[in-house]
């Protein structure tokens, strides 16, 4: 027999469905949608034409114009250091002396078998006269004329090899003074004073740098150098008989832009085949020697006419695996992707050499907040019209 149910629990199960049924008519009455967010606000702008100046930028390493090391070339206690490790000598400048009093004494030697020589040679000379004279009045004997022409020639030979060791007397005395083959700066002394030097080897004392003018060695990959030969071709400046005139600008690493000027001073005469580069080298004066030899230096070179191009500002371009690009809209606010192809770079702006024209509205800020294929909410603004004609910067690959 079943069990009825129990009137309280009908009644509290009444009051439940009536509890639910008066929820879900109110969630009916006020539904929970989903509004989409509005399209992000961006300014768009025209490129705007500009001059600039196509350039390459290389980097590269300083060296010393001349480097020298400083020897003894004779033998003797080192006496005398005469300057102070790491300053700059002038040309002839006495740098080192090394004992003098033995090559001093060798001098006066050399000099006393010279005079003897000559003594030698005048009575040689003397005599043949004299025995000539006597050989025509029939008092002397061919055999005493001949001695004494054999006696005056060999005193010449002795005469020569003494003014040959007078000479050699005065190099190696001239030896025992060191000096500054040109203006430069000088390393720190390696030899103490004391120490024999120049005992069976040329002992290295010093060495000494010419860094004014300076070198920088640097290379360019066959397809810039075959770029710019073309280009210099076409103007009709390339001659490939000489160094071309290029001026450069070379700037340090902790130094803003390009603040030292020089010139392009040697092209190699060929590419190396491994890394597909010939060397090149820039001449630039460093009067205050504040440039190095071993520095790491960036090099910038002009390589054309300046040319007038569509500019852009460098925020404007993005960069991905697929190369450079822009975000342009359309008539209809939507944001397409542009690939361009990037120019020099000049005053926070970049050259576009195909892309985009005074056509295309494109997206030069906010560009973060925008994505291909979805609206934006444009504000067209033009860029100001104050493309700078200089300070370029590298030309893209």
């Amino acid at each position: 027999m079943t069990k009825p149910f129990p009137i309280c629990c009908v009644g509290r199960f009444a009051s439940a469905v009536l509890l639910a049924l008066s929820v879900l008519s109110a969630g009916c009455e006020n539904p929970n949608t989903y509004v989409p967010p509005p399209p992000p606000p961006v300014t768009v702008s025209h490129p705007i034409r500009g001059e600039i100046k196509p350039y390459l930028e290389f980097t590269g390493n300083t060296q010393a114009l001349h480097t020298v090391q400083l020897r003894a070339r004779v033998e003797g206690y080192l006496e005398k250091i005469l300057f102070k490790e790491g300053d700059v000598v002038n040309e002839g400048q006495v740098l080192f002396v090394i004992q003098q009093n033995t090559y001093q004494a060798k001098l006066k030697e050399a000099q006393a078998q010279l005079l003897a020589a000559k003594a030698r040679l005048f009575h040689a000379e003397t005599e043949f006269k004299r025995f000539i004279g006597l050989l025509q009045e029939n008092a002397a004997a061919q055999t005493d004329v001949d001695r004494w022409r054999y006696e005056r020639d060999g005193s010449k030979a002795d005469v020569m090899a003494a003014e040959a060791q007078v000479e050699l007397a005065q190099l190696n005395l001239g030896y025992t003074t060191v000096k500054a083959p040109f203006r430069g700066r000088v390393s720190r002394r390696y030899k103490d004073p004391g120490n024999v030097v120049g005992a069976g080897e040329e002992t290295v004392l010093a060495e000494i740098n010419q860094i004014d003018p300076i070198y920088a060695y640097f290379t360019i990959s066959e397809q810039d150098l075959l770029r710019v030969r073309r280009a210099r071709q076409n103007e009709g400046t390339d001659t490939a008989s000489k160094v071309p005139y290029i001026p450069l600008a070379l700037g340090m690493a902790n130094e803003e832009g390009y603040p030292h000027k020089g010139q392009l001073d040697y092209r190699g005469i060929e590419v190396d085949t491994t890394t597909g580069t010939l060397q090149l080298r820039a001449l630039l004066p460093n009067p205050d020697y504040r440039i190095l030899p071993g520095l790491f230096v960036r090099i910038r070179a002009e390589t054309g006419k300046p040319e007038q191009q569509w500019l852009l500002p460098e925020d404007a371009v993005g960069f991905d695996q697929g190369g450079a690009f822009t975000l342009v809209v359309d008539d209809k606010n939507m944001v397409a992707r542009r690939p361009v192809t990037l120019g020099a770079k000049t005053g926070g702006r970049v050259a576009i050499t195909s892309g985009v024209d005074d056509r295309d509205w494109v997206i030069v800020n906010g560009l973060l907040r925008a994505m291909p294929g979805r609206p934006v909410t444009p504000t067209r603004a033009p860029l100001p019209d104050d493309a700078p004609h200089a300070a370029p910067a590298k030309t893209a690959q």
